[in-house]
């Protein structure tokens, strides 16, 4: 689990076919083989460590729902650790479990904030609210706006300085997970309608 506080921007040093080597020294400096990495907001396991650099390995499956396979040599990639029991929970609650890609198609200064509009297939925007959490790229963040197509969120100062949102072109694809529960609660009421049961 984590929160969408990102840790370190990290550098890609290889992207290859089901591998990521990665350059990240703060995160490197207590992990451990096994270990639970998001990168960009997907959860991976350390496979191996070396220096200040550590590997991760990718199935299908991720390349099929994240886009993490648009990841070059040199780009700059958001990074978190797990959760321990004892972490503050400063963002929300994070799977790392991207569950689609959606596509930049607006950076908008609004004052000192950036406002970022983002298209995103229906199947997620139905899990969406304004004023609710949605994790892009690993950053949990709160969308301001909504419509039919898309979501907007602003990013502050803080986030545009310690994350690579604020550095993203448009048309950029970025990962994107839900809120949890808004799909339990769905999944809750769909089966005690299906039982004949009051929701």
């Amino acid at each position: 689990m984590f929160t969408g506080i990102i840790e370190e921007l990290g550098t890609v040093l290889e992207s290859g076919e089901g591998r990521l080597l990665i350059r990240a020294p703060m995160v490197v400096s207590d992990s451990a083989l096994g270990d639970s990495i998001a990168i960009n907001g997907v959860d991976l396991t350390v496979a191996e460590m070396e220096g200040d650099t550590f590997f991760a390995n990718l199935m299908p499956e991720t390349y099929r729902r994240s886009a993490l396979g648009d990841l070059r040599a040199g780009d700059r990639v958001n990074l978190e650790r797990s959760v321990r029991p004892n972490d503050r929970l400063s963002g929300h609650i994070v799977r790392g479990v991207t569950e689609g890609v959606g596509e930049i198609t607006s950076i908008a200064p609004e004052g000192e904030a950036l406002i970022v509009r983002i298209a995103a297939p229906p199947e997620l925007l139905r899990y969406t609210v304004v004023k609710g959490p949605v994790c892009i790229d690993g950053v949990s963040l709160t969308i301001i706006a909504k419509d039919e197509d898309s979501l907007s969120v602003s990013l502050v100062q803080y986030t545009q300085e310690h994350t690579n949102l604020a550095s993203r072109d448009m048309g950029a694809r970025v990962n994107l997970e839900t809120d949890i529960l808004a799909r339990y609660v769905e999944q809750f009421v769909a089966e005690r309608e299906a039982a004949g049961e009051p929701a």
